[in-house]
Parts: C-alpha cells; structure tokens; sequence
C-alpha cells in the first residue's frame, strides 16, 4: 500500500513551502514521492516548485472536492498504473473542506491500494489572530480546515510575539483537541511527524477491524462486502441507524436479485442508488469521525 497525505490550508498559509521540505526529506530517505496539485488558477504557478523527476497531476480552475473528485480519482488512477511512487502528497486549494477532499481520493476501485496517513493542515498564525476581519464563510471553513486535522502545523510563528504565540496554540487546542500542533516557520515538519499519522481503518473478510484511528477524529474505513449478499431495504436500515458523524460513503453494493452491485453514495443523510453493468469490487469506503467502532452491517 502506498501512504497518501492531503496537505490542506488557506492561500498563503505554507503548503507550498510545507511540499517542497517533504520532498526534499522523503528523497533523503531514498523514497519517490508523486503529487497531485490543485491550483484555482488557469496557471500551475505552484506546481513549478515540484522537481521534475516527480511524478506530477495537475488539477487547474477547480477545487478537488465536489464536482473535480471524479477528475481526482482519474488522477489517482492514472498514478498508479503508469507511476512508480512511495508516496503520494495531495495538496489541495485553501477553498477545499477537509472531509470533501478526503472523499476525493477515496475510490472503491483503488481504496485497498492506499493508506492516508491523515490531513496535515498549514495554520497561518497571524492570520488566526486576525480571523475576525475574514467574511464568516471564509473565517467557517478556515475553522473547519483546523478542526478535522490530523496534524496542525502552526506556521510564521516568528511573525508573533512570545504572548501571541501562546494565544494561538492555546486557541487552536481549543478547537482541535486531538492533534498535534507544531509550531514552525517556513513550513517545516520533521518527516517522522508525518509518518506517524493513522487515518485508515480497514475492515478484513474475516470480520477483524486493523489500524484503529486511535483518538484521531476525522478518518476512513474500508469495507470488504465479498461473499455477502443484502436486500435495500436491509441496507438502508442498517445506513439509518448509523450515527450523525459519518459523512460520506459510497462504494459498490451486492442487493439481492440484481446481477452486479450496485453503486452507493451516501452524503450527509442523502442516499443515491445507480445499476452498474460491469461487475465492480462489493467494497464501501466510509468516511467521518470516530468511525472505527460503528457496527458495519454483515460484520456485526
């Protein structure tokens, strides 16, 4: 399996500085590292930092979650079929939510392929200081940047003094009780701080949960429907009596009496069935927090 990280924060918080350092470490530890950039632009100013003898994917005028997953899955896949690679860092756009794009890189189709680590999210701290003077649907989703992190890398600190500092990361434990916070400038992170992130959780065929998230929040699971078999109506029962704090799913789904499984979505309480007519993996990535103990219907 190759570990993936999604490097998240606003415009000018780091993340640039922050890929450029990871790289750099990872090659010293002779391990090839690949990036899929995600510029709101129609220029790839940032990816120009990336060496290139990285493999490299570009995403241009669009955010990776919402409407550009479908683009980033086809990105993922083309990496891993005609890439060789250790490593893969997903940066995305400081419009991205976490848990959209944590969505964005989980596919049925390759889930088993990839270990996300967790989101690294790049905190301008001066900025988190000043977030009053942000629109409230820009200061919301800078808050909820922070909150689902996975690590928290308290950048420009040396552009605060001794008091600020301590206001910041007090406030930001505040808000994220269960990460880590670093506090560095020009985006510095030790890479075994990376490497010791846990955000999977996978589900085996002979019904035995692996790597659990731990306090972590925000995280993923991957469940292996092979060999089972439900009615709708049995799986929608079993989607209703999941708790509020899973997000997302979707994966493929054996129903009684139909001949392929079926494609699942689920978001935020809407469920969406659709035929599919090649035979696909019976697998369900599920997506939220806290999830490695939720009863998973067929492992119960």
């Amino acid at each position: 399996m190759k570990d993936v990280y999604l490097f998240s924060g606003f415009l000018g918080s780091g993340k640039t500085s922050l890929l450029t350092d990871v790289i750099r470490q990872l090659k010293d530890k002779h391990l090839k590292p690949a990036v899929i950039m995600n510029e709101l632009g129609k220029l790839p100013f940032d990816s120009q930092a990336v060496d290139k003898d990285i493999p490299l994917k570009e995403m241009l005028e669009g955010c990776i979650c919402c409407s550009g997953a479908e683009k980033t899955e086809a990105q993922i896949q083309s990496l891993l079929f005609d890439s060789k690679f250790d490593v893969l860092i997903i940066e995305t756009t400081g419009a991205a939510h976490p848990v959209e794009a944590l969505d964005a890189v989980y596919s049925p189709l390759f889930a088993d392929q990839l270990n996300v680590k967790g989101i690294v999210t790049v905190v301008d701290t001066k900025l988190w200081l000043h977030r009053d003077t942000l629109t409230p649907q820009v200061r919301s989703l800078f808050m909820e940047q922070i909150r689902h992190a996975h690590l928290l890398v308290a950048n420009k600190t040396d552009l605060l003094t001794e008091a600020e500092q301590g206001q910041a990361i007090y406030e930001l434990q505040g808000l994220n009780p269960h990460a880590f916070i670093l506090q560095t400038t020009n985006g510095r992170v030790p890479l075994h701080l990376l490497e010791g992130l846990k955000a999977t959780a996978q589900v085996d065929k002979q019904n035995i949960v692996q790597a659990p998230i731990s306090t972590l929040q925000l995280g993923s699971r991957l469940v292996d429907f092979t060999s089972m078999e439900f009615t709708q109506e049995q799986f929608e029962d079993w989607v209703r009596s999941l708790p509020d704090t899973v997000y997302r799913m979707k994966g493929y789904v054996p129903i009684q009496g139909i001949q392929q499984p079926m494609l699942f979505q689920y978001a935020y309480g809407m469920v969406r069935w659709l035929p599919e007519y090649i035979k696909m993996p019976a697998k369900l990535v599920i997506i939220g927090e806290n999830i490695s103990d939720i009863p998973v219907i067929g492992f119960n």
